[in-house]
């Protein structure tokens, strides 16, 4: 399933394995972000309740230079959590910085297989109890062809974690490729492409539409594999809200979480009681889908997704016995930050929204340190005057805000 298009990509992420990353940075830092962190998988694909002594097989299908490959074997080496991660791309040039950068971390849990992730069925990988495919669908000549592939080597019960572009967060680029088709055909060597764009970048009148958006920085910070990613792509499709859904269900696959879930949330922007009473008669695409149009600063689409016909399984947010955890925050100095007006400010691309608390917000954050159960947490505060009942009654509130934004998670069962 190769067309030029596709043969010039595969070019590209030789001459510029993509995302521009230096092995000897992971000394200083690991890079973090959705889909495929840890703690989000446990949660929105396994419900909290997969063993975390359970061997995860996963895959990252299309694992460029590394980023969701080292951050998830490199989580699960810190949790020793039993399992491997198996990383997959057609580019050599990436292979080699994501094998200095797991070298760099001496991660021995992560396995390197060359190859499009098109000949997965009948390939002998697999199966896997979750998958990765973050920004690799939108550059395939046939993305459904892509998704059934890798739904084939899914285990039961596994799920999968997707990145796809979105338009309306990408205005300016398409303006911008088609000018550049016109000035660095592609049949020009890689590296004359990437001067001419820069040349045009710093030419093009206040007036262009990338200048005015903000969200984007690949052609600014990305250095030149980003500049060519974002501006050179051969192939570049964005999917809508709708779009996706569509292609997630034709795969025989459904999503189970958008990323961050406020964000698609329609009530998060319209508090008007009018318009809340429309947005109620939407069913969930149509609400995201209406985010989507209404905020026009979502360039990109996360998703978790489960096979169509897998039984909803909720994470068990009554169980006394589960344990909160927080991604990527500290319950303490959370607690000791938030406003005293009751409400939470989170800023997605520029758009500002206030997220209520319950008033026994900041003495459960403070105590959430993924060891902590929920029926710990409520001794405690019982043990300094407030009563269990309070705390179940503010939990809930405190879930919708905080799992919302996708940070107050349920860690996976010892």
């Amino acid at each position: 399933m190769t067309d030029p298009a596709d043969r010039q990509l595969a070019a590209q992420y030789e001459a510029y394995p993509y995302p521009a990353r230096d092995p000897r940075e992971e000394a200083r830092r690991l890079i973090v972000g959705s889909p495929s962190h840890l703690r989000e998988i446990d949660h929105w694909i396994f419900g909290a309740r997969r063993p975390a002594s359970r061997p995860l097989r996963a895959l990252v299908a299309g694992g460029g230079t590394g980023d969701g490959t080292i951050m998830l074997a490199q989580q699960m080496a810190w949790a020793g959590r039993p399992g491997s991660v198996t990383w997959l791309d057609r580019s050599g040039a990436a292979r080699k910085v994501a094998e200095a950068r797991a070298a760099a971390r001496k991660l021995d849990n992560i396995r390197f297989e060359e190859g499009s992730l098109l000949d997965l069925p009948g390939s002998g990988l697999g199966p896997f109890d979750y998958i990765d495919c973050c920004g690799v669908l939108h550059h395939l000549p046939d993305p459904l062809a892509g998704l059934k592939a890798l739904a084939s080597v899914l285990a039961p019960g596994g799920g999968l974690g997707l990145m796809v572009y979105a338009p309306h967060g990408r205005t300016g680029v398409y303006m911008l490729q088609d000018a550049l088709r016109l000035l660095a055909p592609a049949e020009e060597p890689p590296a004359a492409r990437v001067e001419t764009a820069r040349r045009l970048w710093k030419q093009v009148p206040e007036t262009a539409w990338l200048k005015r958006n903000p969200w984007l920085t690949d052609h600014l910070s990305g250095g030149d594999a980003g500049l060519y990613d974002l501006l050179l792509n051969p192939r570049d499709a964005a999917f809508t809200v709708p779009a996706l859904d569509a292609l997630v269900r034709a795969a025989g696959l459904r999503i189970a979480c958008w990323v961050e879930p406020v964000r698609y949330d329609p009530d998060a922007y319209l508090p008007d009681p009018k318009l809340r009473a429309r947005t109620a008669a939407l069913d969930p695409v149509q609400r995201a889908a209406l985010a989507e149009a209404i905020t026009g600063n979502m360039g990109i689409h996360i998703v978790y997704c489960l096979r169509a016909d897998a039984p909803a399984v909720e994470p068990p947010w009554e169980d006394p016995a589960a344990v909160p955890v927080l991604r990527e925050m500290d319950g303490p100095s959370l607690a000791k930050g938030l406003p005293k007006d009751g409400t939470l400010p989170v800023t997605f691309d520029g758009l500002r929204v206030n997220l209520p608390l319950p008033r026994l917000a900041p003495a459960i954050l403070q105590r959430v340190d993924g060891r902590r159960s929920f029926g710990a947490i409520a001794d405690e505060l019982a043990a300094n005057g407030i009563s269990r009942e309070q705390f179940w009654r503010d939990l809930p509130a405190l879930r919708r805000s905080m799992e919302a934004m996708n940070r107050l998670l349920i860690a996976a069962p010892a």
